[in-house]
């Protein structure tokens, strides 16, 4: 059994930020149970570009407001806490926060936990 609380986890190795996101690695590929999660904070004001050619992630929020937008079909999504979406097709996508927001982010396959976006918004593959 695997307990940690998010305290563990702030200020270590585990915790990750770029210029408008932090996130806190609760499980990583070295726990070997076929995903990774994180608690991830995107900053007020901000719009993300994403694209995770490598990894399905699945995104719960759980504070703040804003919304995802896919750059396939143009569709825009609202979110707010309570809402979830899911990157199944690797979805190049926008992520606008009108507020900070808080998400839940599980990916497969999971995350080595020293991830940071790549110059094309990506995820690279990393293996420990």
């Amino acid at each position: 059994m695997i307990v940690k609380s998010l305290e563990d986890i702030k200020g270590t190795k585990d915790e990750t930020s770029g210029e408008n996101w932090t996130s806190r690695r609760f499980i990583l590929n070295k726990e070997k149970v076929g995903f990774s999660l994180n608690d991830t904070i995107i900053k007020a004001g901000t719009d993300n570009f994403f694209w995770y050619k490598n990894h399905i992630e699945a995104v719960y929020c759980i504070e703040g407001e804003g919304e995802v937008e896919s750059l396939k079909t143009g569709e825009v999504f609202q979110l707010k806490p309570g809402t979830m979406y899911l990157l199944n097709d690797y979805e190049k996508h926008r992520l606008r926060a009108r507020t900070q927001m808080r998400m839940v982010c599980v990916f497969n396959p999971p995350l080595v936990g020293t991830e940071t976006h790549n110059e094309e918004g990506y995820y690279p593959l990393l293996t420990e």
